[in-house]
């Protein structure tokens, strides 16, 4: 919902400014200026990234609107009742609990918790795919950073293009001020584009990505104490500075 209210204020922003100098929502729409701002900006955003980065960004969009809420406060009172079980049973009596696990994360740290594998190897197995996944997430994030740096100048080319064909017609003055204007406006959808747009779709995409990763750090540190034995209390407190 904030993303729907963060987006419609951004560009009633910028429209009723144009209506409060005198302008016109007819004097903001051209065509061929929209076409050369989002045709090119896409087209080097997709020659820079790789089809697998494409397809995961195409996959995190829907982040902005729903976004992944992690419960940080349920993720610990899961894993202190993994840690209880673990105190009264063993670790042995996780199995069962690892094969209903819905979390893929956390079904695999609960796997190599009842293997019987030592913490170490918990934590570096885990954290190694904490940092993939990381990174493969940052890379479908960078393609809309890379995008908001690509769309000015691809509007500043839009705005050249625009004056190279007002040059033309240097003879009739009536026609330079709205054609000038008009070459202009390809300006403003390439700032416009990135800044109310582009930009804070990948910095909130990065925001969600490092909510996720630091849920999974709860549950690494949370398996690693169940690993070594950590009073179930004792790990509550400690894993309750995971909440803010």
């Amino acid at each position: 919902m904030l993303s729907i209210v963060g987006f419609f204020l951004g560009f009633a922003a910028l429209l009723g400014g144009n209506f409060l100098e005198g302008g016109s929502l007819a004097s903001l729409v051209n065509g061929p200026a929209a076409l050369i701002v989002v045709g090119g900006t896409i087209g080097a955003a997709v020659l820079q990234t790789p089809l697998h980065g494409l397809r995961r960004a195409m996959t995190l969009l829907q982040w902005i609107f729903r976004p992944p809420q992690e419960q940080f406060q349920y993720g610990i009172n899961r894993v202190v009742g993994w840690a209880r079980a673990a105190r009264k049973d063993g670790v042995l009596g996780l199995e069962l609990v690892s094969e209903r696990e819905p979390d893929p994360f956390s079904r695999k740290g609960l796997q190599l918790l009842v293997d019987g594998s030592k913490s170490e190897v918990i934590r570096q197995v885990l954290e190694t795919d904490l940092l993939v996944a990381e990174q493969r997430d940052h890379e479908a994030a960078q393609f809309f950073e890379s995008m908001g740096g690509y769309a000015p100048t691809v509007g500043i080319i839009g705005a050249v293009i625009g004056l190279i064909h007002v040059m033309r017609h240097l003879a009739d003055p009536s026609q330079l001020g709205p054609g000038i204007a008009i070459a202009f406006v390809a300006t403003i959808y390439g700032v416009a584009f990135a800044n109310l747009l582009l930009i804070p779709i990948a910095n909130k995409l990065k925001c969600c990505i490092r909510e996720q990763s630091q849920y999974k750090e709860l549950i690494i540190e949370g398996l690693i104490g169940i690993a070594e034995g950590e009073n179930p209390s004792v790990l509550e407190t400690r894993l309750s500075g995971y909440l803010y």
